[in-house]
């Protein structure tokens, strides 16, 4: 399938719901494709707005750049342009534009640039990262702004100037004034994506300043109940919103935060609770343990039977 112009990926993603897809793996960690494109084509069947294949939650930090190249080429295949596939790039600035042209290579339609590796930078500098990626490449690109990588809208507005394909804004900052000059300065030029974790904590607010969509986590094993969080949103249903957080999102947080690194983890352990398992997660992080696990799967089965079923 022919890949997206950067226009129409960033028209498709911010028509619904996002999701990052785990990335499976084996016991002895080795990419485990097979069951990684029947996850991609499960997942599918539930109406995603597109795929961030290898991201976050996909555990990018912790995968080699062959092996990312690897598994965005067997989300490209799966999907077979039924929607946007996004392919993770970013640390180094050689190194993000390597991966963007791998990216590129095998079929993504678009990419999520990831904050530069560790160091802290002055706005200049930031550009200048932003604008050598977004050159090396045809795909549209989502900057993904937060931790120390966090542009304000007047950088934002001369990298828009400057690199047509910049299409996309994710924010992981949650800092509402810089949101609201950002999406004042810059309007409908991009399509805007909350990226906190857990996004769904945030999403209403969050639609009011133009952000129209939100990578969600728990996609991966609750698709059903969280397209209805994301419909009950998208109508400014308040109630039925409130009424998800609390049956479900922030108990989900709660056991989330018991340790460092189980965002990612809790996704996986939601997978193997609904008798998906995509595998363990691999180092630096650890996996949720029996009792937690326990936990996991008492909070699911308290969700409505048809969330239940979707997940079954």
């Amino acid at each position: 399938m022919p890949q997206m112009i950067p226009a129409e990926m960033a028209k498709q993603i911010g028509s619904g719901l996002l999701s990052f897809p785990v990335t499976h793996f084996r016991p002895d960690f080795t990419f485990d494709a097979a069951p990684y494109r029947e996850h991609i084509g499960w997942m599918l069947g539930h109406k995603p707005a597109g795929l961030f294949a290898a991201g976050g939650t996909g555990e990018f930090f912790s995968l080699s750049a062959a092996e990312i190249a690897t598994v965005v080429k067997a989300a490209v295949d799966e999907v077979n342009g039924a929607v946007p596939v996004i392919a993770p790039c970013g640390m180094a600035t050689a190194i993000a534009r390597e991966l963007a042209q791998s990216a590129e290579a095998a079929g993504a339609d678009g990419l999520l640039l990831l904050p530069n590796y560790l160091v802290n930078s002055e706005q200049a500098g930031l550009a200048a990262h932003i604008e050598a990626v977004c050159k090396s490449t045809k795909l549209g690109v989502i900057v993904y702004n937060r931790d120390n990588a966090i542009l304000n809208e007047d950088t934002l507005a001369r990298l828009c100037e400057r690199c047509p394909n910049l299409v996309g804004f994710k924010d992981g900052v949650g800092d509402i004034e810089l949101m609201t000059r950002i999406y004042a300065r810059m309007g409908d030029r991009l399509t805007y994506v909350g990226g906190l974790p857990t996004a769904e904590t945030f999403a209403l607010p969050y639609l009011e300043m133009g952000v129209t969509t939100y990578s969600s986590a728990i996609f991966n094993f609750v698709p059903e109940f969280a397209q209805d969080f994301y419909a009950a949103v998208r109508r400014h249903d308040r109630e039925a919103v409130f009424q998800g957080l609390r049956d479900f999102v922030l108990p989900y947080i709660a056991l989330r935060n018991r340790r460092k690194g189980y965002a990612v983890s809790i996704v996986k352990a939601g997978c193997a609770a609904v008798g998906r398992p995509a595998g363990p997660v691999r180092a630096p992080l650890t996996d949720l343990d029996a009792g937690e696990m326990e936990m996991l799967k008492a909070l699911i089965a308290k969700l409505p039977a048809a969330a239940q079923r979707a997940a079954a």
